[in-house]
């Protein structure tokens, strides 16, 4: 959704009055966590693209035989201070790192289960339905 039909969405809530303005309210806060989920969205793939980019700068570096082919990857990682700071956190991110390959391998070799057919959830049987005593 572009940043324009969040301005037209918003106008024409806004051009909205009579007995719901309620509703009105409640779309306008939903409207306002769609936009917020959109930027937080776009903020994650920029950042997924510097790190991608800065990935693959310094196996390319690496393949032609640069002196230090780390460079485009901790300038990417100093920037979002994430650069691990002594042995004990190197300890820890690598300990980390096992347990998230661990994880993944496991989800990789289970299939995802489906609901079982009774484990539907239970339907109202009208008002003729009586409670137990």
């Amino acid at each position: 959704m572009t940043r324009s039909e969040f301005d037209d969405i918003r106008a024409h809530i806004a051009a909205e009055k009579g007995g719901s303005d309620d509703l009105l309210q409640i779309a306008g806060t939903l409207l306002d966590d769609l936009e917020q989920a959109r930027l937080r969205e776009a903020t994650l793939r920029a950042h997924y693209l510097g790190l991608l980019t800065a990935a693959r700068a310094t196996v390319a570096a690496e393949a032609i035989g640069d002196a230090d082919p780390l460079t485009f990857l901790r300038h990417e990682l100093g920037k979002k201070g994430q650069l691990p700071d002594g042995d004990e956190e190197v300890l820890r991110i690598l300990s980390d790192v096992r347990s998230a390959e661990a994880l993944l391998a496991n989800l990789e070799q289970r299939p995802a289960s489906r609901p079982r057919a009774s484990a539907r959830m239970r339907r109202c049987g009208g008002t003729a339905r009586r409670l137990p005593r």
